[in-house]
């Protein structure tokens, strides 16, 4: 199967895909942001690999919210 340009695309895949793509962009930016703003001891591993981890499409954002940031009871 090829692949589609942007003009043989339906408007729903159209949509689809815009809609994708900004919710892409939307949580690695809230991923640098809590990145920037969490002090460097509330964040399990170097910030700097983190920040390279996020702009790794879904998956770098959803793996430092899940694996990178420290919980409260995990605080000493």
């Amino acid at each position: 199967m090829a692949k589609k340009t942007w003009k043989e695309m339906s408007p729903a895949a159209r949509a689809g895909t815009v809609a994708v793509g900004i919710a892409q962009v939307s949580l690695m930016l809230a991923a640098q942001r809590d990145i920037s703003r969490r002090p460097a001891e509330l964040i399990n591993g170097p910030k700097a690999a983190w920040r390279l981890a996020a702009l790794i499409n879904f998956i770098g954002p959803m793996g430092y919210f899940v694996f990178g940031r420290k919980r409260p009871a995990e605080v000493k």
